[in-house]
């Protein structure tokens, strides 16, 4: 099995004019393809940071990012752009769903973007609405959707590009419990289902319990887990 992300030396440091503060330093990941990758840790550890830097949404200080063919830490702004139009889904912990379009436009929205016909896109985006259940609610507007129905089309849109990664930065973290698990539980059900290889950062135990390899990021550097939290 061959690694979609290689990560090596990556060092981030954040400079301003009264400190110095290095979150990342001289860290190192591989990524198996198709694998789901958990990185858990307290706010403030880094893991969002280094998610960020994989999707290509921050720059790292020092280091080298590969993933697929692309080298994330060489990209122009513009390729940026390509590559998480083409080979990244992402999902944060806000919905970030455009209020004025209804969830089936929001879900196709990255395909219409990326230049898939429209017919296309809407096809993707029904059978990702059916997907994660919201097929009832195509035609609805972001505010006439609950927190976790809105969490269930940012998860579909996501998708509508089958991207090869998808990058998870505290999915659950703006929901209640029962809302939580349920994302959770359909998010790693559709990565097996599409076949996509996950890195999801969290500080739930809960959701670090779902993934396959786990990591803590502790004074920069990455750690192994097993899947309820003890460092290897």
């Amino acid at each position: 099995m061959s690694d979609i992300v290689t990560i090596h030396n990556l060092e981030k440091t954040y400079v301003t004019d009264s400190e110095q503060l290095t979150v990342l330093k001289n860290l190192d990941l591989c990524v198996p393809e198709g694998r789901k990758i958990v990185i858990a840790g307290a706010s403030g550890s880094g893991k969002s940071t280094l998610l960020n830097i994989i999707g290509g949404m921050d720059y790292a200080t020092a280091g080298t990012v590969k993933a697929g063919t692309w080298e994330v830490t060489a990209l122009d702004e513009n390729s940026q752009a390509e590559y998480r139009s083409h080979f990244l889904g992402l999902i944060f912990q806000f919905h970030y769903l455009l209020k004025d379009f209804t969830a089936l436009e929001n879900i196709a929205m990255p395909a219409y973007i990326a230049g898939i016909p429209k017919k296309e896109a809407v096809k993707r985006a029904r059978q990702l609405l059916s997907d994660v259940g919201l097929a009832d609610r195509a035609d609805h507007l972001p505010s006439q959707l609950s927190g976790g129905e809105r969490q269930r089309a940012a998860v579909a849109r996501a998708i509508i590009n089958n991207p090869s990664l998808i990058l998870a930065d505290e999915p659950t973290g703006n929901l209640d419990p029962a809302n939580a698990e349920l994302i959770g539980t359909l998010l790693f059900s559709l990565v097996d289902r599409y076949h996509k290889t996950l890195i999801l950062v969290t500080h739930d135990r809960n959701l670090a319990a779902k993934g396959e390899i786990c990591y803590t990021i502790c004074d920069g550097h990455l750690e192994k887990l097993d899947p309820v939290g003890t460092i290897k």
